[in-house]
């Protein structure tokens, strides 16, 4: 059930947290929404505050699936504010501050509620520290996918699409608050903790490991990951290529010396990832050339067991496969960063923008190393037909739910990762090439790259800056391609 608004305090109450006293002293601040109203999942997020850095502790045991943790969240107020929302799921918290100072907090399901003891001006940047510890949970979704803290054979892999990071952490998990992270993870020695962006440290001592990543660009939280575990692990670096800043990692090659690639691989799963991770340099280099500049710091790949998850995500800079990956996927996956990580949907009703263009990358990449064109890719999947449906989407059933809704306004959460947005989203993007012509379109491809670099935008933004740039209306597109019912007449 959806939760209410919090209502203003009373002043008596107002008063007392904000550590005021008398009769007549006027409080100007309100609490911060519980929830952002997101068209699909209103109850995530928070109002009134923007987060700019998690600092995140983590012990984690294998053994008992506990986890100890300690959030630090520095944000600014958007607003005065007299209480503001975290989320968190299942988790138990010992301690709230807020600038130094005791915090009241009380909890509804996953909404905490924190009233610091003076209130926060709107413009301030407050620092938030949340003890917790407890046994994080595997989250299911409507379409029935599992994500959160999903345990593995040696550890466990945490996946944040679209809700799963309030598992494993306090914050604003909507994807619209961005913030860059620092994650360090201690666990048994002779186990590896992966993260995002750049290893900064590994330390061991009284038998456990601890590793810190830094994630200096913007990240929504639900690209978060930590995965733990006994991994094969690799260093390399992609030549000519630097990333955002070219930040110097624990044996990364730093500024100047190309962009470094880590990669961490189950035992089980080696062999046969090799020959598609050896292609992360090729498929980096190739996506510049058609995106535009690689948009972080540091690349790689996470594989885990065969079955760890149900499906492959676009964590940023290090996608997680659960099993050995094909190059198709991991195109798919490493588009991604571009649509998806670096320019984030403003909600999840915009989610087609990230998988109608991973979906197309495969085709251009098809395209372009000696398969199917996009055009003939385009015409099996309007048909239905052909290897490219069999193999991709799962056969002609699956083919025909592709029109079943249009992408850009899916039924519910439950299909917001069915194949209208991916596929149907994937046609869009092909009409927009056939009406612009190519070199256009990779113009306009690489320009919105860059107009929304690290940023948030929606459906609305992309059809305004597509018909800019094209120099023409388009609604004959979005009016049958990407908001239309059932499929479209014959092209």
């Amino acid at each position: 059930m959806r939760r209410s608004l919090l209502v203003p305090l009373g002043l008596t109450a107002a008063l007392a947290l904000s550590g005021c006293s008398g009769v007549g002293v006027g409080v100007q601040g309100t609490p911060g929404s519980a929830g952002l109203r997101d068209p699909y999942f209103p109850d995530l997020g928070n109002g009134g505050y923007d987060v700019r850095h998690y600092d995140l502790g983590l012990d984690y045991d294998p053994d008992s699936g506990r986890l100890d943790g300690t959030a630090v969240i520095t944000a600014r107020a958007t607003q005065d504010l007299s209480a503001f929302n975290l989320d968190l799921h299942g988790l138990d918290i010992a301690s709230v501050t807020v600038e130094d100072d005791p915090a009241r907090f009380n909890r509804q399901r996953d909404e905490v509620t924190v009233r610091p003891r003076d209130e926060l001006r709107s413009g301030e940047t407050f620092r938030t520290v949340v003890r917790y510890s407890g046994e994080p949970r595997t989250i299911t979704d409507a379409d029935g996918a599992e994500e959160g803290w999903l345990r593995t054979g040696t550890g466990a892999v945490a996946l944040g699409q679209p809700a799963g990071s309030k598992a494993w952490f306090p914050g604003n998990h909507h994807p619209s608050d961005k913030a860059a992270y620092d994650i360090e993870v201690t666990v048994p020695k002779g186990l590896q903790a992966y993260s995002n962006g750049e290893l900064r440290s590994a330390r061991t001592h009284g038998g456990r490991t601890s590793f810190v990543w830094r994630s200096g660009e913007p990240m929504a939280s639900y690209l978060a990951t930590v995965a733990i575990g006994a991994y094969e692990t690799g260093t390399s670096v992609v030549e000519g290529v630097e990333g955002v800043d070219g930040v110097e990692g624990v044996g990364g090659a730093g500024r100047g010396g190309g962009l470094p690639v880590r990669t961490a691989v189950v035992a089980a799963q080696a062999e046969a990832s090799a020959g598609a991770l050896a292609r992360i340099p090729d498929v980096v280099k190739w996506g510049e050339r058609t995106f535009g500049p690689y948009p972080f710091s540091s690349v790689g790949a996470i594989v885990e067991e065969a079955g760890a998850s149900g499906y492959a995500l676009e964590t940023q800079t290090r996608p997680v496969f659960p099993g050995a990956p094909g190059v198709q996927l991991l195109v798919h996956e490493l588009a991604h960063q571009w649509f998806g990580d670096s320019v984030t949907p403003k909600s999840w009703q915009d989610m087609w923008l990230n998988e109608g263009f991973a979906t197309y990358a495969e085709w251009l990449w098809s395209e372009e190393h000696g398969g199917r064109t996009a055009q003939q890719t385009f015409e099996q999947v309007y048909a239905g037909e052909g290897p490219y449906v069999d193999h991709a989407i799962g056969g002609p059933a699956a083919a025909a739910a592709i029109w079943d809704e249009p992408p850009a306004r899916p039924r519910g959460p439950e299909t917001i990762s069915a194949s209208p947005v991916y596929y149907r989203g994937a046609t869009v993007i092909h009409k927009i090439r056939q009406a612009v012509g190519d070199d256009r379109f990779r113009s306009i491809v690489r320009g919105w790259t860059k107009t929304h670099r690290h940023g948030n935008a929606s459906t609305a933004d992309f059809t305004a800056y597509v018909e800019r740039q094209a120099g023409k209306d388009l609604d004959a597109i979005w009016d049958v391609w990407l908001y239309g019912e059932g499929r479209p007449p014959k092209p």
